[in-house]
């Protein structure tokens, strides 16, 4: 019987994870990658503090290099392969990772920079994201529609599923928001703890910077095929790189 792997995205992290893989999968999570992150992963997973491990530039290579190294266990057990994977956000390049398509220690430089990129990006500005509960995508349109009308920036962000949906913007759009969600038909909208206004323009700059970094890795053949966030369809070979590109401020199709 055919299955599918789902590799999870930033906002998974927590302290304490990954405590029964450090001592099973050395080779991945020990020394070599403290190497390539110059910090050392063991501690930042285990210790933390919360604060330190929910950075973006350590939450995401924290949670590629752990997702990897569960899908090889779990590749171990199963037997055999998926017939397809995919990621939300940072959890495509894990799939790619887990298919073939890029090396294990290449794709945890890629996310380590990738962070490192996303995490000025939200620095230079104060911006986020809510959640819009209830919502499907007309009324998430409507409220995009509404937010521009009223001088605001707010953009989709994340197609997660029915009924949830993350628009990003300028901290004032997320307060507009706020005050102006049931009116538009959301049933509630939840602030993300999360650094910036990810999946928009305004990751402009970690897009550009990314640019440069992706456009000397050589995608390999893949063991089974990984679904885009971007379009939410299976690309193999040098697209690859101009869609990790695109996804940083594209809306994550993942529903």
């Amino acid at each position: 019987m055919g299955y599918a792997v789902l590799f999870p995205g930033q906002g998974s992290q927590h302290v304490g994870m990954g405590e029964d893989l450090f001592g099973v999968h050395d080779e991945l999570l020990g020394a070599a990658a403290d190497e390539v992150l110059g910090w050392s992963l063991r501690e930042m997973c285990l210790d933390g503090p919360a604060e330190e491990l929910t950075r973006t530039e350590h939450a995401q290579p924290a949670l590629y290099a752990l997702s990897y190294a569960l899908w090889v266990s779990f590749r171990e057990a199963a037997g055999n392969l998926p017939t397809f994977a995919a990621g939300h956000s940072l959890g495509e390049y894990t799939a790619l990772a887990a298919s073939g398509a890029i090396d294990y220690f290449q794709g945890l430089r890629l996310v380590a920079e990738r962070g490192r990129l996303m995490a000025e990006s939200a620095d230079a500005e104060p911006t986020g994201m809510s959640a819009l509960l209830g919502a499907d995508r007309e009324v998430a349109d409507a409220v995009v529609s509404a937010s521009r009308s009223a001088g605001g920036t707010l953009q989709l962000a994340n197609l997660n599923a029915p009924g949830q949906i993350v628009v990003a913007g300028s901290v004032a759009d997320l307060d507009w928001l706020d005050s102006n969600a049931r009116e538009l038909g959301v049933r509630r909208a939840i602030r993300l703890k999360v650094a910036g206004a990810f999946h928009s323009s305004y990751m402009e700059a970690a897009s550009s910077g990314l640019a440069g970094v992706v456009k000397d890795v050589d995608f390999g053949s893949q063991d089974f095929d990984v679904v885009s966030n971007v379009d939410a369809s299976v690309h193999v070979g040098d697209e690859l790189a101009e869609l990790l590109v695109r996804q940083v401020t594209s809306p994550v199709r993942f529903q």
